[in-house]
């Protein structure tokens, strides 16, 4: 049990601190709220980083349902061990956004704006276009997996520079991709904290805009996919 209880726990971290960066910059009477997009995008980056570093031993840090996918279709991960994988994700990112509200209740009440709170627990495109917002989710996985496949190769690199390096590769897509979609590059990340939208008693809360969940599911699912057929077509 020790692998998916370290990956429901890598990714509840991982959600309290990512959720809760973007809880504490835009919310209303956070004592950092106006701080920026820096401040996400680099918290984001050390959020991935944290648990990975507590739990990567233990059951090999995904906490996203696209990688582990991906890495069973390529053969480095036990189809056998997905299904419980993926389902520790997306609980784990449940139970993290749950406490993330409970954190920032009075900041919650005291913010007007309904898509601000939603802008907390999951992402929203800045242009709606399916395609294309699907496109961007594809290529952020895409460069986060291929990066990681890498990583593996290179010889000499040492657990703890790896996981600096993961680090870098979210904050370099944060940095670089994360204004089209919020680059969500992982579904457990958006679909549970979504989920926690729905059934919280948050006040004048608005819609969870279940429509567009589709793009942050199939997106960094394909581009997992992708990444990995790519990476094993290539004759190192």
């Amino acid at each position: 049990m020790l692998p998916y209880i370290s990956e429901f726990l890598g990714t509840m971290l991982l959600i309290i601190l990512g959720d809760g960066v973007v809880a504490n910059v835009t919310l209303n009477k956070s004592g950092m709220k106006g701080a920026g997009s820096i401040q996400i995008t680099f918290a984001w980056g050390l959020a991935v980083m944290i648990p990975a570093c507590i739990f990567g031993a233990a059951s090999g840090a995904s906490f996203n349902p696209a990688l582990t996918l991906a890495l069973a279709m390529d053969g480095s991960f036990a189809w056998s061990m997905v299904p419980g994988y993926i389902l520790a994700q997306f609980a784990g990112a449940f139970v993290g956004a749950v406490i993330v509200y409970l954190l920032f209740k009075a900041q919650f009440d005291a913010t007007k704006e309904a898509g601000t709170k939603l802008g907390v627990f999951c992402t929203a495109p800045s242009v709606p276009n399916t395609g294309l917002n699907m496109f961007s989710e594809a290529v952020g996985t895409f460069v986060l997996v291929f990066a990681i496949k890498g990583m593996a190769n290179v010889p000499g690199l040492t657990d703890g520079l790896g996981k600096f390096i993961v680090f870098g590769i979210i904050v370099s897509i944060g940095m670089s991709l994360g204004g089209l979609t919020g680059y969500a590059i992982n579904p457990a990340r958006d679909l549970g904290p979504r989920f926690a939208h729905t059934v919280l008693p948050i006040h004048e809360k608005g819609s969870s805009s279940w429509g567009y969940a589709i793009v942050p599911l199939l997106g960094p699912i394909l581009g997992a996919l992708a990444a990995v057929a790519l990476y094993g077509a290539i004759p190192w």
